[in-house]
Order: C-alpha cells, then structure tokens, then sequence
C-alpha cells in the first residue's frame, strides 16, 4: 500500500494566499517522508478551499517537487471543454517527467456549480463519461474526430502527447454505471472520505465483478490524524470535523430542496447521515499510533488498498507537520 496527501487548500484563517503555500509547504514535507503521491482537489465558489484551478496548482506543485506523483482528486470534467483538459493534462504529465495521475468526478451536486457551468445535475455524469472518453482519445490517438451527445471535433491532433504511455485514470463514484465505466476501461476507482467501509466494498464488488483485475488502483482518501493519547488526536481534529459536517449539512439540505436526490450526500439504508461527527469519527483515521494502524490495517485487509491519501485535520500547521512526520515513523512501516 502507497500512502499520499489528499490536498483540499483549505483557507482556515481567512488568508487565500497562505492557505496555498500552507498547502505546498505540506506537500513538500510528505515527499520529504517518502509519500508517494499528493492528490489535489477541485472546488468552485468556496472560501474554504480555494482550489478552483486544480490543473495551475497542480503545474505549481511540479515545479516544486521531484519525486512525489500528482493526482488530480478529482477535475469536475463536466465543467470543463475536454479539449482543452487533454491539452493541459498532456503538457502537465511533461512538465512533472511523467509523475501524473488524472482523477476525474461529476461534480457535486453542488447547486451553484452546476447553475454557472450551465451542466443540469441530472447531466452531468453522462458529460463526464463522454467528456473522459474524448479526452483519452485525444491523450494517445491522432486525426480524433468526435461526434457526442455533448462534445465534437472533427480530425484534431493535440500536441504535446503526454510523456507517460498511460497516465493512470481514476473515476470518484458510487454510482453504478460510472463503477462499470471505471472497470471497463481499467480505470481505478476513488473513495471519499466520509463513504463508510461497508459502502467501500459494495463499489469494490461491482467493480470486480466486471473487472476483477484493475481495483488494485483504488485510491482511498481519509481524514487523518494521529498523536500520542487518543484524547489528544480527537480534540486536535474535532474542529475541523465539526467545520466540515456544518458546512456538508447545510449543503445536503439545499439539494433535497431542490429535489435531487444524489448517491454523493446519501448513507446506505439504515445508516446516519455520513456528515455526522460520529459517523466522520468511525471512518476516519484519528487516534493514538495503535489505532491507526488497526483502522489503515482494516482497510488495506479489506479493500486491497493501492493508496491512502491522508487528509490531515488539524488547523495548525505545525501539528499537521508533527502528525504526518508521526505516521511516518510510527505507523507506516507496520502497514
């Protein structure tokens, strides 16, 4: 199992500017540990994480690393003209020597994002399976012509190609047929960090089911922290857990007044909401070295784990610095 960073730039003190170089002060100091991946996020219209450029980001990390791979977690495709993601995800697997990994999503549903894309929620997974299946043409073939639902092109070559002959794909979903798109292709699966174990291994299944060889490219992202005492590693992070269940409560209820109802924001039947504290408690990876290593130890048990990108959940740097250089040397080398 490889073990990243999932990278939200989350602006905790209402500074955007330091919320970024917060964010690549932590990235650099994980590929100083030896993580083997930083994975990049992409939210609109957020004040809380200023990552609407998720690709200029990404292309900024590169420059500021060597040897960490970057992965995008995920590009909201809908939202974009795949076109243009193919030109930008090619020169971006040359600009960091081939370390790139293209993680794709549908976008929410976040309502204000779907209205100022101009991508009704009830499209914007078609758009994405057919956006992706134009940009994988356009990645590796020439003279691609296009004739879709949403997107055309007629004998178009893009240039640069990327520098890997397959930039690694990995599709974030619960929904059905996105799984089977995932496995039909060999594309890797995603798994938030609030989705629950059991709702983990029914996506797994499905996946297997038709692809029983490519999950091993699962990448599953967690919230995280770990510290001395178990007390200690739960009020370190509460805030942030706390932050986060108000922010995803309230968001709930705007799409259910709105009428939509989205595997995203829903639990499996008879479960609690999945943005609950307790519930974002169970499924996270907070606590003392032990309990870490017994949650992380689960999970790769029971999903084959490719990676775990670990969200710390400490609003101070310094304590998220301590809690990652604390994984590394008291909870990796026994998972």
């Amino acid at each position: 199992m490889k073990t990243g960073l999932f990278c939200n730039y989350e602006n905790h003190g209402n500074d955007s500017h330091r919320a970024m170089f917060e964010q690549v002060a932590l990235v650099k100091h994980v590929e100083s540990l030896g993580f083997e991946s930083a994975w990049v996020t992409e939210h609109h219209f957020n004040d809380f994480s200023v990552s609407p450029s998720i690709l200029v980001l990404m292309a900024h990390l590169a420059g500021m690393t060597s040897k960490i791979r970057l992965g995008s977690a995920a590009v909201l495709l809908a939202f974009h003209n795949p076109i243009t993601i193919a030109e930008d995800i090619a020169t971006l697997d040359n600009l960091c020597n081939g370390r790139l990994s293209f993680g794709i999503a549908k976008g929410g549903p976040f309502p204000d994002q779907n209205k100022h894309f101009s991508t009704p929620m009830d499209e914007s997974r078609a758009k994405t399976l057919e956006a992706i299946t134009l940009v994988h043409k356009l990645l590796y073939h020439t003279d691609v012509s296009f004739n879709g639902k949403y997107f055309q092109c007629d004998c178009i070559t893009i240039y640069p190609k990327p520098l890997q002959k397959q930039i690694p794909v990995f599709v974030a979903s619960s929904d059905d047929e996105a799984i089977g798109f995932a496995a039909v292709n060999s594309f890797g699966l995603m798994g938030g960090a609030p989705f629950t174990l059991e709702r983990l291994k029914s996506n797994l299944t499905k996946y297997r089911d038709i692809n029983p060889s490519g999950s091993e490219q699962f990448m599953l992202a967690r919230f995280f922290f770990v510290a001395r005492t178990y007390d200690e590693a739960v009020s370190e992070a509460l805030p942030f857990i706390n932050n986060f269940s108000q922010k995803m409560k309230a968001m709930r209820g705007k799409v259910e007044n709105l009428g939509n109802d989205s595997q995203h924001l829903q639990p499996l039947t008879g479960q609690k909401s999945c943005f609950d504290q307790e519930h974002l408690l169970e499924n996270s990876i907070i606590g003392d070295v032990a309990t870490c290593r017994d949650k992380i130890k689960r999970f790769q048990d029971e999903l084959n784990l490719g990676t775990v990108a670990l969200k710390p959940c400490s609003f101070d740097l310094l304590k998220n610095f301590e809690s990652l250089s604390r994984y590394n040397q008291e909870v990796q080398s026994y998972v």
